[in-house]
């Protein structure tokens, strides 16, 4: 093969090798969001900010019953978002990685940009809006 046909090889060899890495970061993202795509999940993720807590504790800050619980949980578990430590008979549960965390943060500020902006978007039609209609009373 002469040196031409070499780098054509290497270029698609690469570019496969790439685009495979763009999609496992793809599924990685969606398995991530699946597992988050529960407000009570969330709520667990939240409630684990600042340091594990039990599955006692956790249901009682829930206010949840102890199968559903269990039940997200397990999914929390299977998507590698949290891990479980079991002390006798509790189970301690934390962040698997706190890089979530700022996932969830950047998100809350996402949501309050949007807020703001109907907020914003709905005060310029207010004022756009005739000050008085024939026929209305004030």
């Amino acid at each position: 093969m002469d040196a031409l046909g070499t780098d054509d090889y290497r270029t698609c060899v690469v570019s496969n090798i790439l685009s495979y890495m763009s999609d496992a970061l793809r599924q990685f993202k969606s398995e991530i969001f699946q597992g988050l795509a529960n407000p009570t999940r969330i709520a667990i993720v939240e409630f684990l900010r600042d340091g594990e807590l039990s599955a006692g504790k956790l249901i009682e800050k829930l206010g949840i019953e102890q199968a559903n619980a269990s039940q997200h949980l397990s999914v929390l578990r299977a998507k590698r978002i949290v891990v479980g430590r079991k002390v006798g008979n509790q189970v301690y549960y934390s962040i698997r990685d706190r890089a979530l965390i700022e996932v969830l943060d950047i998100l809350r500020r996402y949501f309050h940009i949007q807020l703001n902006n109907t907020v914003n978007m709905l005060k310029e039609a207010a004022r756009e809006e005739p000050k008085s209609r024939p026929g209305a009373r004030r």
